[in-house]
């Protein structure tokens, strides 16, 4: 993950392979959900929000597809208008910086982490949280990755369109953390709203446990390193049980001379004939080494 500078550019960012599919997707969800309350009204509407939004007391009694579909839906035009505006800005970036497949990994683990921090927060019912309130959007997603170009960005130049004033990304993602924070806790007695700047920062908390924690080559690469390091002890635990029946076989067969450390090393392998100190007979020779 590169971390540096760079210069301001007044050039649209690139349509990325993931960026690209995440816009098509979510274009075709909002479409899709506006053309249904056309035909069959609000009620429309509010099924698609009970079943495919976040509700954290459905969550929690089995509906856990809606840790990820809630993210691909949205309340508004201007609502589904910010989020893959700054979707493309910002994404488009970073998925050059990692590539498609780590893109999608980061994108819809802040998409989940959001979904979990606004479940456990519901829950409290602090700040006027419920857990029957629905909660729809990508923009727990679009904050981790507000939060990753910041980190890996920082010194990058942001223009405030439409003023002409340009700003470093770190203070800019910084000042939007600070300005999600006051909404929260400004609206205490709108749960709706406050619920939606939970799932914000909860976004942008993932985003950086992500950025910490996580390994730099993602989860696929994490399982493969853990599924060979499985395999490799798989087979010393083989070599070793072989070598525990050969020393068996050696002693029915009463060889006195026999030394388990002659032909064996600490992790079951067998030892280069050439290298081990065998005690030979008078006309005996040492056999070719075959690996």
């Amino acid at each position: 993950m590169p971390r540096g500078s760079s210069t301001m550019s007044m050039s649209f960012p690139p349509f990325t392979r993931a960026v690209k599919q995440l816009l098509i997707a979510n274009g075709a969800v909002f479409l899709l959900t506006a053309l249904l309350g056309v035909f069959n009204g609000a009620g429309a509407e509010r099924w698609i929000q009970i079943h495919f939004g976040l509700v954290p007391a459905l969550v929690v009694r089995g509906w856990i597809w809606q840790l990820g579909t809630y993210a691909f839906l949205h309340a508004g035009l201007l609502h589904i208008l910010f989020n893959m505006l700054w979707l493309w800005m910002f994404g488009a970036q970073l998925e050059q910086d990692w590539g498609y497949s780590l893109f999608l990994q980061f994108y819809f683990f802040c998409a989940v982490g959001a979904a979990l921090t606004t479940i456990a927060v519901s829950f409290t019912r602090i700040l006027g949280a419920s857990p029957m309130v629905p909660t729809v959007g990508a923009s727990g997603a679009i904050f981790g990755l507000l939060l990753a170009f910041g980190i890996l960005h920082a010194n990058s130049e942001i223009m405030l369109f439409p003023l002409p004033f340009l700003i470093k990304a770190k203070y800019f993602i910084m000042g939007l953390i600070l300005i999600q924070v006051y909404l929260m806790l400004s609206s205490a007695h709108q749960p709706g709203e406050s619920v939606a700047y939970t799932a914000h920062l909860g976004g942008a908390l993932f985003g950086y446990i992500w950025l910490k924690f996580i390994p730099r080559r993602g989860f696929g690469y994490a399982a493969s390193e853990r599924a060979f390091g499985l395999r490799n002890s798989y087979y010393r635990w083989k070599r070793k049980r072989a070598a525990r029946k050969f020393e068996v076989y050696m002693r029915k067969h009463d060889r006195s001379d026999y030394r388990h450390d002659d032909y064996f090393d600490e992790h079951g392998n067998f030892r280069d004939p050439s290298t081990r100190d065998v005690r030979k007979k008078n006309g005996d020779s040492t056999p070719p080494w075959v690996n």
